[in-house]
Parts: structure tokens; sequence; C-alpha cells
């Protein structure tokens, strides 16, 4: 799997941009706001068309322009494919493969798939469980097409449940429809528990054995899936962990009325990390989360290439600056299959021996000396 080529109209601060990159290693550098990460963003953008750090399609778009254009040429499958997204202000997004209309984003993800890595998730282990829930959504969103039409559907649901309880005892008529919520809440999170349970299974102990090569057998990284209590198997058939969902929202009824919210499900999962015994997030020293997280985001890539025997393309965001010379060389040793973009404030010390290294200065191509 790789990227070939791509050409930017409109995105970011990229006016017109084309380039073409290498199989391998691509070193993409520059002094900060010239657009090294605005270009990564388009790549990623291809795989599943959502960004990082973007809310809305809009963000996307160059100022006082109207509309913006990702064009891509991906090597996928033994196939190519030609990718194109269109964004505009005030219309809805256009995405076509092979200049076909795809119907929905998530056909992108058959195509290409993306690991990224940013300063941000060095943070993955003491952030709060929203954030480990955004990785364990956007990797399996990658590989099972059917989890991202589930999470996309629970949380429509979960919002009209959250209206319900919210505005119920000035609207006593909305309990009518609470019980067709929880109903369908729970087939929708079953599907979710159920993926999460067995991604985090595979990925559990490949980021183990990462941890204790990254620390030279001295540290064990454990994780753990931590969902609704109640849920005997998170393991088990989706049925059995519907049925647990379901009795669990019988016994939370009157404590979610008189809460007016919705106490329990999914939407709270965590994953959990130990090192050595320890709960990482409240005792891990700095360098030992910086290693987890690595450890979490390198078993990610690991178990795609596992799962559809293709590697998935590497996008590591100005990360190598934040970690010390011994980690960047760790990572560096452990990235040595498929196509990695590697973006960095200064020039390589000398040429990449598998790869190529393009300079960006204010959205455009400088030079590209191998």
């Amino acid at each position: 799997m790789r990227v070939c080529s791509i050409c930017l109209d409109g995105f970011r601060n990229y006016t017109n941009f084309s380039a073409s990159f290498d199989p391998g290693v691509n070193v993409i550098w520059g002094e900060n706001a010239q657009g090294k990460t605005n270009l990564l963003e388009a790549i990623g953008f291809l795989s599943g068309a959502r960004s990082h750090r973007a809310r809305g399609d809009r963000e996307l778009i160059s100022f006082q322009r109207d509309q913006g254009t990702i064009t891509a040429q991906v090597d996928s499958r033994d196939r190519t494919f030609l990718i194109e997204a269109q964004l505009a202000r005030g219309r809805r997004r256009k995405l076509l493969v092979n200049r076909v209309k795809l119907k929905t984003a998530a056909e992108l993800t058959g195509i290409v798939q993306t690991v990224l890595f940013c300063p941000e998730d060095l943070a993955l282990i003491k952030s709060g469980a929203a954030e480990r829930r955004a990785f364990l959504d956007h990797a399996i969103c990658q590989l099972r097409p059917r989890y991202g039409e589930a999470l996309a559907q629970y949380h429509k649901l979960l919002d009209h449940k959250t209206r319900i309880l919210r505005d119920w005892e000035k609207n006593p008529s909305l309990l009518e429809v609470l019980e067709d919520f929880n109903e369908a809440m729970a087939r929708a999170g079953a599907l979710l528990i159920h993926y999460r349970a067995h991604f985090v299974g595979k990925l559990a102990p490949r980021a183990a054995q990462i941890q204790r090569d990254f620390s030279g057998d001295r540290e064990e990284l454990t994780l753990s899936y931590q969902t609704v209590g109640t849920v005997r198997n998170p393991l088990g058939p989706t049925v059995s962990i519907y049925e647990d969902l379901r009795a669990h929202q019988d016994s939370h009824r009157r404590a979610e009325l008189e809460a007016r919210s919705c106490l329990s499900g999914p939407h709270k999962d965590d994953l959990a990390a130990w090192i050595d015994g320890q709960p990482a997030r409240q005792f891990a020293s700095q360098g030992q989360t910086r290693t987890a997280a690595l450890s979490l985001k390198l078993a990610e890539r690991e178990l795609f290439e596992d799962d559809t025997g293709q590697w998935p393309v590497l996008l590591l965001d100005d990360v190598l600056s934040e970690l010390d010379a011994r980690r960047q060389d760790f990572v560096l040793d452990r990235i040595t299959g498929g196509q990695v973009f590697i973006t960095s404030c200064e020039a390589p010390a000398g040429e990449i021996s598998r790869g190529k290294i393009l300079h960006i200065h204010q959205g455009a191509l400088v030079d590209s000396p191998n």
C-alpha cells in the first residue's frame, strides 16, 4: 500500500501543489508553519475522509477560497486507484474513486489505511478516556466498516436519548419513546463492545512486546479494555452482550431519569494501561508514558499488516524531535516495512538510503534532492 502522488488545490495553505512519493521513507522538512503537517493531514484524509485536527471540512479549505481538492494516486491490493476529495463551503463534500462517486466515506478505508503519530499522541496514556476511545475507534473503523456504521448510529442515538433525559420533566410524553432508544442503543452498543474487545485482545500482547523491546525487558505494559460492568464477556457473542446491556439499562432507568443523563454505555469505555503493575495514568514517568504511547501506535500498525497483508501508510508528524536519541533509533528501526512520511523542522543530516526528501516552504515544494 502506497500513496504514489498527491495534488492539492485550495487545501489549507496549498494553493496549487503536486508531489510524488517514494514507496519507502519520505522526509518532509521545513520551518514551522510552512505546511508540513497540512500535507500529512491531506494524506491521512485519504483513509476515511477525516482530519485529526479539524472539526469540519470548511477548516480544510484555503482562506479566500470557496472550494478545495485533494487528488491522489494510490497503489493498494495490486491495483491503482485515483482518489479525489472535493471540498466546498456551503455544500456537502464529494468523494470519488476512479471517477466513481462514493456513497460513504467508509469505502475509502478499504483502499487506504493510515496510522498517524503526532506530538499530542505522546500524552495518550495520561489523557482522559475519550482520547483512548478515539484511538480505538479510528483504528477499528479502518479495519471493520461495519464498526464505523454502528459507531455513527450509536452516537446519533445517544444524542437523542440525552435530549429525552434532559427534557422529560417538561415533556413527559418523551418517555414513551425512551424504551425504543434503549433497545436500539443496546444493539449498536453490543457491536461496539464486541469489536473493541477483540481488537484490544490482539493489541495488548503486541504492545506489551514492543514495550519490552523498547525498555530492554525492564518494563511490562498491560492493557485492559474496560466497559459496562454488567457485560460478563466482552469477547462473547453480540447477542449476549446485548442482553447484558439491556439488563443494565433496566436497572439504571430511575437513576438516569433523576440524573437527566445517560450514565453508562460504550460511550464511557476506556483502554486502561498499567506499567509494572501500576496504573500508568497516575504513576508512570514521562519517559514511560511516551514509550507506552509509541508502543500502542506501533502495535496498531503491525495489527493492520496482520489483518490486511499490507503495511498501512505511517505518518510521523514532528514526533522524533520530541524523543531522545534512543527512542528515535528504536522507532526508526521498527518501521522497516511499508511507506512512511516523517516531518521535521530540519533537513536530514545526509541522504537517506531508501527514500526521498521534500523541502516545503510556504505551501510549495522547494526542492527534492533525492
